[in-house]
């Protein structure tokens, strides 16, 4: 493998070259464990009646700031050794009652705004809960709406935002409550995943037009299922969780299948093969969805012994995609999209203005500056091939903005990324990967 301009890591405050790739890539590639159920985990355990033993989890930036709030609000969370190559497990031990009085920083991650919120209202005493001023605009006015409707006291100040205060009771009262998920299916994860400590448990209803990102949800009701909690659903937009005890119990954390996702697109990128070990034969992130859509855009995707092998082909097809089952893989595909053989409609996605960045808008300025073409749409975005040249791409402090820039590094000589260390959100091993991918050290 050949690659040009490239250096792991750059000087502190400098643009990250991108490398390129001049030949095919054929490489194995671990990735780390999935966020999204690392995060959701470790609110179980939290929640749960004895502590719980977390396998393989993720340890990022997320995540991190996931364990400092359940710290604050009284939980143990230790480091213990595990067997997994990205770090130790966690031992998680919940305490008899969350504590109030504090104040949490939830950083960049809207898991944490999200999930903890409802937390804070079965605290004693009040919790304020802010965040990084890049994130201080990400939705959170309905689950402040749906919190105060099902019992929980909450000062924002008439802002229906970040920062607020939940002057924690020691319980929510709960019942039945509608809210508009359009914005974020984590509204509905966050209020399910705590609904079983209610006093009465919760009936939630969706009334908005869409609801994006539904395998999420079904990876929240599964984490229940696996604690003891069986939630209903009886229709698409409506869940009746009881009042009732979560089982203290280990759980292992499968990898993240949306952080692979710009490992295989750098094979269908470049006509070679990446394999990820540890695919799970199913799975409820929206990840898994990832050989069913590389495949209609001309790759190849095959399993076995446990991995997922995806080859690329001669061409990138055009497609008309809708994401709104795996909006995360936005950017990725927007990247492929690029180098496709004919225009590319991505839909479903809307709702992706609002995460750590303007995503839609992000990645629309990033390709044009690189002499691209790409038309914003009221839910999507419209992807035009054209010649590109080198340039400036700028992560906008979202990791997923960032790695769609490394893949179109790979076919276009002169890309540097402004902030390739915004990958630790969620990934902070992705350089040395990327690198690895590219030299072949990442072989297992």
């Amino acid at each position: 493998m050949t690659v040009t301009g490239y250096s792991p890591l750059p000087p502190a405050g400098s643009p990250w070259p991108a490398p390129r790739a001049d030949e095919a890539v054929h490489a194995t590639v671990s990735v780390p464990g999935s966020k999204s159920l690392t995060n959701r985990k470790l609110v179980l355990a939290a929640l749960a009646d004895g502590p719980s033993t977390l396998t393989s989890p993720l340890h990022s930036e997320d995540s991190e700031r996931m364990i400092a709030a359940l710290r604050a609000l009284g939980v143990e969370v230790s480091e213990v050794p595990g067997s997994g190559r990205f770090g130790p497990d966690l031992l998680v031990t919940p305490p008899a009652s969350f504590r109030g009085d504090v104040e949490i920083d939830c950083g960049q991650a809207g898991t944490v705004m999200r999930f903890i919120a409802p937390l804070a209202g079965l605290a004693h005493g009040d919790v304020t809960l802010t965040a990084h001023p890049s994130a201080l605009h990400r939705p959170m006015g309905e689950m402040i709406k749906a919190l105060r409707e099902i019992g929980a006291d909450i000062d924002d100040g008439g802002t229906w935002s970040l920062p607020f205060t939940v002057r924690g009771r020691g319980h929510i009262r709960g019942g039945e409550v509608t809210i508009d998920a359009s914005g974020s299916s984590q509204f509905v994860s966050g209020l399910l995943l705590a609904a079983p400590r209610f006093d009465v448990g919760l009936h939630l209803i969706h009334s908005g037009e869409r609801l994006p990102s539904v395998p999420h949800i079904d990876m929240t009701i599964e984490t229940l299922a696996r604690r003891g909690i069986q939630v209903e659903h009886p229709t698409p937009t409506e869940w009746v969780v009881p009042a009732g005890t979560l089982r203290g119990r280990d759980a292992a954390i499968e990898p993240d299948l949306s952080n692979a996702a710009p490992f295989l697109a750098a094979a269908m990128l470049t006509e070679g093969s990446v394999t990820i070990p540890g695919w799970p034969a199913s799975s409820t992130q929206p990840g898994a969805l990832l050989p069913e859509i590389l495949t209609l855009l001309g790759g190849r995707a095959t399993r076995r012994g446990g991995a997922l092998t995806v080859t690329g082909g001669p061409r990138i097809a055009g497609v008309d995609l809708d994401l709104s089952a795996a909006s995360e893989l936005t950017p990725t595909l927007f990247a492929l999209a690029a180098f496709a053989d004919a225009p590319t409609t991505l839909h479903g996605i809307g709702h992706i203005r609002g995460h750590e960045t303007n995503r839609i808008e992000a990645l629309i300025a990033n390709l044009e500056a690189l002499g691209g073409r790409a038309e914003e749409l009221p839910d999507g975005i419209r992807i035009v091939p054209a010649d590109l040249h080198g340039g400036l791409w700028r992560a906008h402090h979202d990791h997923r903005i960032a790695t769609a820039g490394a893949l179109i590094g790979l076919r276009v000589p002169g890309v540097e990324v402004d902030h390739i260390e915004t990958t630790a959100k969620t990934m902070p091993e992705f350089p040395a990967l990327w690198s690895g991918m590219l030299s072949g050290s990442a072989n297992d």
